[in-house]
């Protein structure tokens, strides 16, 4: 069993978390201390939920859990992007990072 750490999955949700505190300065005010607290709290429970899924026997549920977190997160970002905090360009870049690590929990779930 790989390291948490070392698994793509994780690496592309840090990356992500990162991607977005490099975003949210842009943010007006009032949507900072709601919609982006909201946005960080899902990708940091998806982080654990990903973390969890690696050290459990049973990781069928951690990682439906982590496939919630990431379709919320893919939600909030999409009204994040028809409110206009976020350009077209980072919108597409954010995206593609969702989808690898939908696609990733996807085919850790059918191999589990």
């Amino acid at each position: 069993m790989a390291t948490y750490d070392n698994l793509p999955v994780y690496k592309v949700s840090y990356d992500l978390l990162q991607k977005l505190f490099s975003v949210v300065h842009n943010f007006r005010r009032e949507y900072k201390f709601t919609l982006w607290e909201t946005i960080k709290k899902e990708i940091i429970d998806l982080i654990a939920s990903i973390y969890r899924a690696n050290s459990h026997k049973e990781k069928k549920l951690y990682l439906e859990q982590s496939r919630w977190h990431i379709e919320v997160v893919r939600l909030l970002i999409r009204l994040c992007k028809d409110l206009r905090e976020i350009d077209l360009k980072e919108f597409v870049a954010i995206n593609q990072m969702i989808e690898s690590i939908s696609k990733q929990l996807t085919a850790r779930e059918k191999y589990s």
